[in-house]
């Protein structure tokens, strides 16, 4: 059987959490590297490395091209872009803009005839599905996303992308007692505010202004403006040194009722905790590059979310094996 060859384009810490996330399957490989970084300064687990503008030369040489940049200011102009020429898979995860990173890479992938699956991961993307199945159920409810405690990819990114800073990690920390109401069947109305807390570790270069990057950082819309955010300045050995581990994890939370008169209560939870939140991350990315592949295979073009693409695509199994062992 012929294995689907999938390519990175950056390559980080997600971009190698695809390469090790590809040692575990069957039915896929990863073939390239791209970077804009020099490819002899690119230290893989053993993929080839290419610069990012000989992308197209190399085209006929992977099915799907996975982006690992970073949402506030890659994605959103590169999965558009290189939808015109190859089948691709995101992680854009800025939630509010999600509708129109759709219609964005939506309009491109039609006109190329080529798949483009945005906003993969596990939030935008596993939560996101257990988000619909609980609310389908329990359509009476409330349903309630908590996140961490860990490090945020996307939030430590954008921190990163602030003038002056050398290097961040960005921490969701849920609040234990809005999580406990919920867990109690309180069904309580919580503020974007009254949910998390989000803790800043950051670097910045020598004599940089301090209080005009901590301004910057808290007032960012659709990161940390609608949170109590508390800025922490440490230097570059602490940062590495009680930072530089990448857990996460959170909860998905539906609180509902049925009967007569409501009378019986029932809350479905789905959880995750991660050692590392980009391999994990990668590896529902390798997953989707599956959906992707096959999806275009039937003819098919367009964007995608994890809500468009049925659960036997993403899996290595047949519908006959997932019949039989899982269903």
């Amino acid at each position: 059987m012929s294995k689907i060859k999938i390519a990175v384009l950056g390559y980080g810490n997600l971009g190698r959490g695809v390469e090790l996330a590809t040692r575990n399957t069957k039915d896929i490989e990863m073939t390239a590297v791209f970077s804009r970084r020099e490819p002899s300064s690119v230290k893989t687990c053993g993929a080839p490395v290419f610069k990012m503008d000989e992308i197209l030369s190399h085209k006929s040489e992977f099915d799907v091209l996975i982006l690992c940049g970073g949402s506030a200011t890659d994605l959103p102009t590169q999965t558009p872009e290189f939808v015109k020429n190859f089948n691709v898979v995101d992680s854009f995860d800025t939630h509010a803009k999600i509708p129109e990173h759709f219609a964005a890479v939506d309009a491109e992938a039609k006109k190329s005839k080529k798949v483009g699956v945005i906003a993969v991961g596990w939030d935008p993307g596993l939560f996101s599905l257990n988000r619909l199945y609980s609310e389908s159920v329990l359509e009476n409810g409330e349903s309630y996303t908590f996140w961490g405690k860990g490090v945020s990819q996307g939030h430590s990114d954008a921190i990163r992308r602030v003038k002056g800073v050398v290097d961040a990690r960005q921490y969701t920390v849920p609040i234990e007692s809005a999580l406990n109401s919920v867990r109690n069947g309180e069904n309580p109305k919580l503020s974007t505010r009254e949910k998390h807390l989000r803790e800043c570790y950051v670097v910045v270069e020598d004599g940089a202004d301090k209080a005009r990057i901590e301004n910057e950082i808290k007032t960012m819309p659709n990161y940390f403006a609608d949170y109590n955010t508390s800025v922490h300045f440490v230097d570059l050995e602490t940062l590495k040194r009680e930072h530089g581990g990448i857990p996460h994890g959170g909860f998905v939370l539906r609180s509902g009722k049925t009967g007569e008169n409501d009378e019986s209560k029932h809350l479905i939870e789905f959880s995750l905790k991660l050692d590392s939140n980009p391999e994990f991350t990668a590896s529902v990315l390798v997953a989707y590059a599956r959906a992707a592949y096959r999806l275009n295979a039937k003819g098919e073009s367009g964007a995608y979310t994890v809500f468009d693409i049925a659960p036997a695509l993403i899996s290595p199994k047949s519908t006959e094996e997932l019949r039989k062992e899982i269903l």
